[in-house]
């Protein structure tokens, strides 16, 4: 079986709000409301006072739980001042038992205000932001098509007649288009950046797909 605990502070409470309890009916009691009106009394106080309590901690901001907060434990407390001799309890002033005898219709109005207070509207998800797609990039741009045109090689000169043997015949000039000449220097800077050397005959032809001769110019004039 659970031990049952004793709160001192539900014990504190318990005793102050008897005596608040019973001022508050010795007040409405002392005013001209006898009988089962009397016990009313401090029940709508204090009901009125805990309403406004929760509505309160239910929304931060409401003036009206606090307007009416207020009131409750300004007729409360009072109550409970009023009958520690400040007054004649047998002789209660007209104003007071105006006060208590209005004071049911002032509660149910405060009650029904509290009760039906508009809460505050759910909080509402923002949209999810559209995540921008990533950028595409451009397609590159084809090579410009590059056509070998061969120079015309010149006619071989005759040798001269001579008495000796005769002298083997000179190499033929090779005259390098300026665009292959372009496209091949592209081509080296390129391979050179690459690898750190510079690119030989052999393989400027079988880049460019021309004669070993051509090849050989075209590599001569490379810078």
């Amino acid at each position: 079986m659970p031990r049952i605990r004793i709160d001192a502070v539900l014990v504190q409470a318990v005793i102050a709000g008897a005596l608040s309890f019973a001022h508050l009916h010795d007040l409405a009691e002392a005013a001209g409301q006898d009988g089962w009106k009397a016990w009313a009394y401090p029940i709508s106080v204090d009901l009125l006072l805990v309403a406004a309590w929760r509505r309160m901690r239910t929304t931060a901001d409401n003036r009206a739980a606090w307007a009416w907060f207020i009131i409750a434990l300004a007729a409360s407390l009072g109550a409970n001042v009023a009958t520690a001799g400040l007054l004649d309890l047998n002789d209660v002033p007209a104003w007071l038992r105006i006060l208590v005898a209005g004071w049911p219709a002032l509660a149910f109005l405060g009650g029904t205000l509290l009760v039906h207070a508009p809460t505050a509207a759910p909080e509402v998800d923002p949209e999810p932001v559209p995540v921008p797609a990533p950028p595409v990039a451009p397609a590159p741009e084809p090579a410009a098509d590059v056509t070998v045109e061969r120079a015309p090689e010149p006619a071989p000169e005759l040798p001269a007649a001579s008495s000796g043997e005769p002298a083997p015949p000179p190499a033929p000039a090779v005259t390098v288009p300026p665009a292959l000449l372009d496209h091949a220097q592209k081509l080296s800077d390129s391979h050179q950046a690459a690898t750190g050397a510079r690119i030989d005959a052999a393989t400027l032809r079988a880049r460019l797909g021309v004669p070993a001769h051509l090849a050989d110019a075209i590599t001569a004039q490379l810078a």
